[in-house]
Parts: structure tokens; sequence; C-alpha cells
């Protein structure tokens, strides 16, 4: 069996391949996490093993579905707590199932297509999730966010996918000098000593930007679409409210919940939260830098 090892914001998982014509050239965006050596004391997040035999034949509930840039994800609850997800693109094809347990730590996937793009489409999805819900009561989030980094700090752009968080980050990059991007779409937050830290991770949507980095929160900016360019600091309870639709979970599942909720409750705490109302101009990225910036 093959086996590789990778660190995504400081959590070490294993992926295995059972199945012959699958290896880790099926993720490249996780090349830059890779670790060659491992410490056999070091515990693991996750243990994912692609499986394209494997059948599932016991029985199972829905419980839910979500939506992300066109893919869909059917959740179906299995008798002993664990879930099955099955992962279809926006043409609506079933490109693979994962099967976990009831905490994340051991999921097989089967890969349902024989072409590249699909099979990347699900095993890295499959990752993705496993990840996110697996972290979610260590005090880490997957964020659907943009991150722009300034003077050693993380500054991250949320808002509904189509809104203009990216392009606000490009508006710091072209018009605030020392800047550079972290990640395009899912970054980690965990909160280490009661320090917010933001890291790149493989997953960073259509944009290529998968870089092993870090960096402390600086920000975090909610974006709107206005006619004019206005900046406003959130309450608490703003702010939890808008940042809980941008973190990944599952409402169903009170591990995942609670943890979530937890950790943005701490980072709420810890770093300003905005709102940006504004153009897609550099007046409006001038405003934002110039407000939040530690």
């Amino acid at each position: 069996m093959r086996v590789t090892h990778y660190r995504v914001g400081g959590h070490l998982f294993r992926v295995q391949y059972k199945t012959q014509d699958c290896d880790d050239s099926l993720i490249p965006s996780s090349r830059p996490f890779l670790v060659q050596e491992v410490d056999g004391a070091e515990p693991l997040l996750f243990e994912l093993t692609v499986d394209n035999d494997f059948v599932y034949e016991g029985g199972r509930e829905e419980v839910g579905q979500f939506d992300g840039s066109g893919n869909n994800y059917g959740v179906y609850l299995l008798p002993d707590g664990g879930y099955e997800i099955e992962m279809s693109n926006p043409a609506a094809v079933l490109c693979g199932c994962m099967y976990a347990d009831k905490d994340f730590s051991r999921v097989t996937v089967r890969l349902l297509a024989d072409d590249f793009n699909n099979r990347n489409f699900a095993l890295n999805n499959a990752l993705m999730m496993a990840y996110a819900f697996a972290a979610a009561d260590k005090q880490t989030l997957l964020l659907h966010a943009s991150v722009i980094r300034k003077d050693g700090y993380g500054y991250l752009m949320t808002a509904p996918s189509g809104t203009g968080k990216s392009t606000h980050t490009f508006l710091w990059y072209k018009n605030i000098p020392g800047c550079d991007l972290m990640n395009d779409d899912n970054p980690v937050v965990r909160i280490l000593d009661g320090t917010p830290i933001i890291y790149g991770t493989p997953w960073s949507g259509k944009t290529p930007c998968y870089r092993n980095i870090q960096a402390p929160v600086g920000a975090i900016v909610r974006i709107q679409q206005r006619k004019k360019n206005e900046i406003r600091r959130m309450s608490p309870v703003e702010s939890l409210a808008q940042l809980l639709p941008a973190a990944s979970s599952m409402k169903w599942d009170k591990r995942v919940y609670l943890g979530v909720c937890d950790s943005l409750s701490q980072l709420i705490s810890k770093v300003g939260i905005y709102e940006l109302g504004c153009l897609p101009d550099a007046d409006a990225a001038r405003l934002c830098y110039e407000t939040v910036h530690v």
C-alpha cells in the first residue's frame, strides 16, 4: 500500500492508496505540504484510504445537503454514528463517496470516475472535508475567505461566492506595496496559546495559491458591494452571525458545530471583525488597509 503524509495548519494526516491506479499525483495541490519523515509519536488528525473496491452495504439516513461553487454534497448518517458523503460536480456527476467514522479520524474514499479531473475533484474535496470536520473540536477552522499578507500579518476577506473578496485582495496586492496572497478560498485558522494564526492550505478554489506559510491574523473583513466605500467594526454578536456561514461546519453534528462556534468566539475576542461596503476600486483597498492594519 502506498502511503503519504501531509501537514496542514500544523496538523499531520495520512493518505494511503489501496487502489492500484491511484496515487498522490491525483492531488498535486498538496505537494507543498508533503512530509518526508514522520515521527511515529506524533498523533494523526485523520487517516484517509482510497479504496475503489470498498462497498458499504448498511442502512443510512439523509441528514443534510450542502453546496459549494456549484458542487453538491449529500450527507448521510450511518448506524454507527459515522457519515457517508456523496460528492457531485457542477454537471451533477457523482464523482466519489467518502465514508467516515463519527469523529472523522478514519475515512475511506471510493472514486467513481476514470478521468483525472473528476478523481481530483472527489479526492481533494474528501481531504478538505475530512480535515475540517476532524479538526473542528481542536480550535481549528477552515474558513471560506481570501487572505492577503502585509507586514507579517494575514488579513481575511470573507463574502459569499461572487461578491468580490478575491477582487478586493487583488486590489490590496496592486495598490498597497509589500502585499502577497496567502490563499484565495479556504485557509485554516488555529487558536494557538490564545493567538489566532492563519495558514495556507492545499485548497484555494480557482486560484492556484497552495502555499505552506503562516502568519498571525491581523483582521477579518466582511465584504459587501455598495455604491460608496465605507467601513465599520462589527459587534461580537454581528461578527458571529457573519462568520458562521463562512466556516466549514455541520449543524447536525454537535461535536463539529460546538467546536466551530467555540473557535469563532475565541477568534472574535482576539481580532477586529469589520464590515466593508465598497466599490471594486483602489480607494476601497486603501480605506480598508488604513482602518484594519495592525
